[in-house]
C-alpha cells in the first residue's frame, strides 16, 4: 500500500524554498518609537526572513522574502505599528530579486 507521498521521503532530496522578495516603506511616526524591534517580532511570527531601517527621510524600509501570504499578514500588521507609533502610510516598494539573493535565516534590525 502507498502512503500517498510518492515515495521520496528520507532520500535527501531538499526542495527548493517558495517565496519572493517584497519591499515596504512605513511613513509617519515611526522612529524612535521601538518599530523596528516590534516589526522584526511580527516578522519572525509571520515566518517572513529579512531586515528593517530606519531611513534618512524619517520612514522605515522593510525587505521581506516568504510566501504572499506571510508577506501580506506582515504588510497588515505594519500599518497598525507598534502603541507608541503612527502609521500613514504603507507602501509596497519595487524589489528586483536578481539583486537580492537567497534569504538569509531569520530577520535582522539594521541601522
Amino acid at each position: 500500500m502507498s502512503s500517498g507521498g510518492g515515495g521520496m521521503e528520507g532520500r535527501g532530496g531538499a526542495q527548493p524554498e517558495v517565496g519572493e522578495w517584497r519591499g515596504f516603506r512605513v511613513e509617519g511616526r515611526v522612529q524612535g518609537v521601538g518599530f523596528r524591534w516590534w516589526t522584526a517580532g511580527e516578522a519572525g511570527r509571520a515566518g517572513v526572513r529579512g531586515w528593517v531601517r530606519n531611513r534618512m527621510d524619517g520612514s522605515v524600509e522593510v525587505l521581506g522574502w516568504g510566501t504572499p501570504g506571510q508577506l501580506d499578514r506582515l504588510e497588515e500588521r505594519l500599518h497598525q505599528g507598534p502603541g507608541g507609533a503612527r502609521v500613514l502610510a504603507v507602501k509596497v516598494v519595487e524589489v528586483d530579486p536578481v539583486d537580492m539573493g537567497p534569504p538569509g535565516t531569520g530577520f535582522e534590525i539594521r541601522g
